[in-house]
């Protein structure tokens, strides 16, 4: 299957609500293609690292091809 776009990846990030708060305020979003290691282990295509415009939680998250979230940190 092919890989998701970045915007989509960048889409998907946002509509997962900060687990601390559970607000979809975000004052900082960054996505970047997973690292190889990441991509192997866990299936991961794209990594998004998000810091909460509410509670200033930072929070990492997974995203697979398809779109599917693999890992909440």
């Amino acid at each position: 299957m092919a890989k998701i776009s970045r915007d989509r990846a960048e889409r998907i990030a946002r509509a997962h609500a900060c687990e601390n708060c559970g607000e979809y305020s975000y004052k900082k979003l960054t996505v970047k293609p997973a690292p190889a290691a990441m991509r192997d282990e866990l299936g991961e295509a794209w990594h998004a690292v998000k810091i909460c415009g509410v509670c200033g939680m930072q929070q990492e998250l997974g995203i697979d091809d398809e779109g599917e979230i693999v890992y909440v940190s």
